[in-house]
């Protein structure tokens, strides 16, 4: 049988895709290799999932698939995603670098479902080779049937991840000045809320304690076909009504959207005290080129309104440094709002020139070497607040999801928390559960057993 390994990079909506990607492989009969594997043996098919968030994620998918060439002579490698939407002929011509140029197909990202159909158009047409010809004509012919499908997406199963996720929303009616992925997934559009609750349900049923809703900018959510018009909060609401037992974590959100009904539902206790912000920054001059929705002081608002709803909730952040224009003043300004509000984590990155947006002209760059200095403030900023995050919840009881056990002691296994931190769960004489497991655990300090993990926060102690 022939087997695929996917190469997944970017946001929770690509893992998700990827996901779905690998369930329809899976249940064609198809081998299903993690990425670290291929490299070990033979693999017939390599799926490329990218990114154009920043030039280093495009660098980062060109070298991966000059690499996949060299390394595998004989595979079929299909590359999709947004920077194939974006880039399509930049990607196409890494074709030529090899010998057999046809082995490389580009599936744009609008046309990415196409991937779902990918596994019975081989079953019907080669069950045992991989003819790159006759599929990249068959890409070619089925294109224009597969635009505006994103949400067929909705895994059953989840190969690479025990916690569950539904895509609720995908593109983004915002028109941000340094965003390319609003140029790669278009428009706002949003999945049905009876189609959620449906997915939801069967997620439910298969035993996920766990689902993460996610979208481009899911706080654009918006379901006006149902009988009672839903944004966010309503579908939220609406989904903890239609279900009993699954937990919903939300992605990320944009600081103007939390307001009304949504706040009123995130206290609801199924809903995890974990939320990430789509910042960017504190400086009102630097929002402003940004084209961003709100001023820092209502960014601080919502802030405080997430802390009102959820006690003591992991709170994290996006910031966008070295912006076109950004001075010193306009960084501390940021730097100031971060350290006030105590994030838990900050994923800091520096401000990466986009082709085709408004921002790749602006006047006023930063240079690398400073830019990388602000990175590193933000991320010691960040390792600070994770810690103190971390200590306050020391010897609290908390709910987690068990990720599928890779400790080498038997009696121990990683899982997330429900406040999002990364634990090592000690279950004494027990044996885990099952990866995906909802369990409850005690956190304890590292210091207790004076053991290093570097890959968690801190221990669990299992007590149900």
């Amino acid at each position: 049988m022939l087997s695929v390994s996917l190469y997944t990079l970017g946001c929770k909506v690509n893992q998700l895709e990827s996901e779905a990607i690998a369930h329809a492989f899976r249940v064609q009969g198809f081998r299903v290799l993690p990425w670290a594997e291929d490299a070990q043996g033979d693999v017939d098919i390599l799926v490329f999932n990218t990114c154009t968030v920043t030039s280093k994620a495009e660098q980062k998918a060109q070298r991966v698939i000059r690499k996949a060439l060299r390394d595998h002579p004989k595979a079929l490698l299909m590359v999709t995603g947004c920077y194939a939407q974006v880039a399509r002929e930049a990607l196409s011509a890494l074709s030529e670098e090899d010998s057999e140029a046809a082995r490389l197909v580009v599936v744009p990202g609008d046309t990415k479902s196409l991937l779902l159909d990918l596994p019975g158009f081989l079953l019907n047409t080669m069950p045992e080779t991989v003819a790159p010809v006759a599929l990249s004509q068959w890409v070619r012919s089925a294109s224009p049937r597969a635009v505006g499908e994103p949400f067929r997406f909705i895994p059953e199963d989840f190969s690479f991840h025990s916690r569950a996720s539904l895509k609720i929303q995908e593109g983004c009616d915002n028109q941000c000045s340094y965003c390319r992925v609003r140029l790669a997934r278009g428009k706002s559009v949003s999945l049905p809320a009876n189609r959620a609750l449906a997915a939801l349900q069967a997620l439910e049923a298969k035993g996920y304690g766990e689902a993460v809703l996610t979208g481009v900018n899911i706080t654009q959510y918006r379901d006006t076909l149902a009988q009672k018009a839903m944004d966010l909060g309503g579908l939220v609401d609406y989904l903890l009504a239609g279900t009993e037992r699954i937990r919903l974590r939300l992605s990320s959100l944009e600081p103007e959207g939390i307001t009304g009904e949504l706040l009123a539902t995130l206290g609801h206790p199924r809903i995890r005290p974990h939320f990430h912000l789509s910042l960017q920054s504190g400086s009102p001059r630097i929002l402003e080129r940004m084209g961003r929705r709100y001023s820092p002081q209502e960014a601080e608002e919502g802030i405080h309104r997430l802390r009102v709803v959820k006690e003591d909730p992991f709170l994290a952040c996006d910031i966008i440094t070295a912006f076109p224009g950004e001075t010193e003043e306009a960084f501390e300004e940021t730097y100031d709002l971060c350290a006030r509000n105590g994030f838990a984590w900050i994923h800091a990155f520096p401000y990466s020139p986009r082709p085709g947006t408004a921002a790749y002209t602006y006047p006023g760059a930063v240079g690398e070497r400073l830019a990388a200095e602000r990175v590193e403030r933000f991320a010691a900023l960040g390792r600070a607040g994770r810690q103190a995050y971390i200590r306050r919840w020391q010897g609290r009881e908390v709910e987690a999801i068990l990720e599928a056990s890779s400790h080498p002691a038997a009696s121990a296994a990683p899982a997330v928390s429900d406040n999002y931190l990364k634990l090592l769960v000690v279950f004494g004489d027990q044996s885990p559960p099952p990866g995906g497991s909802l369990i409850r655990c005690r956190i304890r300090p590292f210091s207790d057993t004076g053991e290093e993990h570097p890959r968690f926060d801190a221990l669990g102690e299992y007590t149900g």
